[in-house]
């Protein structure tokens, strides 16, 4: 294979007003450096993050182009000078954050990150440091191994690394997005006690059937902290992955048990949102910031999910070709589980 050679990708062009648009394109295909590995990516997936960043929400530097989505798994197809941990032919996926390895984030972390300040996955072959990648779960398709890298490990984290989860918990997990739903498939494997909110009566059938214990229609219940305390006999939960934000972290605080964990993951329903530090207190509760983990996190949720026998919920799988409107089913949440891009 030489640089001459050709592929596909998509790239976000940025706009006079800051959003981006999708644009498809021919580049030539990379070669791999110094301890840089050639993929040839299979599949990739959307987070909430990707329509931020499609949209100019996203807290990042501006940049005039950005090959998108930190999700993204495939082969690989060969490697550069000085590589020990991969050779041709493997399986990987990418991490998120391409320098935080192990332990506490380095101070470099975010500028890491795929999709965002780095080039992402949407791209047909990519080149990527040896020590980003790391090996798909045994028997997944390169579609399900696309799922995990941002919501499988945040899932992870606010659960299991940051939460310590136990057996019989009751965990509360916020809608039917990816974060979500990797939280339902880790709780119920652990042994936990999940409770879904959704507006949806469809989605939370749909949560039903991953081994969801309770679920909540939110819509129909505006204040479901009540709710939420009624289906735990009074005690409330000791894990919440909170991904709506302002519009929902009273709800969540007030569903807290003593001594429980809220992982603040995400804005769906508007950043920002108090944290009152008497109702923590009161609890003995606990709120920890999530933003994705490191390489060791996955490689931990890897082992989990082989051990488990765990496969991702594919909500849609589209083509290269209609990446925008994958984006627009995320943006419009449709979606249970994860929505996937075959390269």
């Amino acid at each position: 294979m030489t640089s001459a050679e050709r592929q596909r990708r998509c790239t976000l062009i940025r706009q006079q007003d800051g959003a981006y648009r999708l644009a498809l394109e021919q580049v030539s295909i990379p070669r791999p450096a110094d301890h840089e590995v050639l993929v040839r990516v299979r599949a990739a997936s959307l987070n909430r993050r990707d329509v931020y960043i499609l949209k100019g929400q996203y807290p990042m530097p501006p940049r005039a182009a950005v090959v998108p989505l930190s999700d993204g798994a495939g082969e690989v197809v060969s490697v550069g000078t000085g590589v020990t941990r991969f050779r041709a032919g493997d399986r990987v996926a990418a991490a998120f954050f391409q320098r935080w390895l192990e332990g506490r984030p380095p101070a470099d972390a975010t500028a890491s990150a795929l999709g965002g300040q780095l080039d992402g996955m949407l791209s047909e072959y990519v080149c990527l440091s040896e020590e980003g990648l790391v090996r798909v779960p045994q028997g997944y398709s390169y579609e399900e191994a696309a799922t995990l890298p941002c919501a499988g490990v945040t899932a992870w984290n606010g659960l299991v690394t940051r939460g310590r989860m136990q057996p019989g918990d009751n965990v509360l997990l916020l809608g039917t997005g990816g974060v979500s739903i990797f939280g339902l498939q880790f709780a119920a494997a652990a042994g936990a006690r999940t409770i879904v909110t959704s507006s949806s009566d469809e989605k939370l059938a749909h949560a039903q059937s991953l081994g969801a214990t309770h679920t909540i229609n939110y819509a129909k219940t505006p204040e479901w902290s009540g709710a939420v305390r009624a289906a735990t006999g009074g005690v409330g939960v000791h894990q919440v992955l909170e991904v709506g934000g302002a519009g929902t972290l009273p709800q969540s605080i007030a569903s807290l048990a003593p001594g429980g964990h809220i992982a603040l993951i995400g804005g769906l329903a508007g950043f920002g949102g108090d944290i009152p530090a008497m109702a923590l207190l009161h609890t003995n509760g606990t709120a920890s910031g999530i933003y994705v983990g490191s390489r060791a996190n996955f490689e931990a949720m890897t082992a989990f999910i082989e051990r488990h026998r765990i496969r991702p919920v594919i909500d849609r799988v589209y083509e290269l070709d209609e990446a925008q409107a994958a984006y627009q089913r995320i943006d419009a949440g449709q979606h249970v589980g994860k929505v996937v891009i075959r390269l």
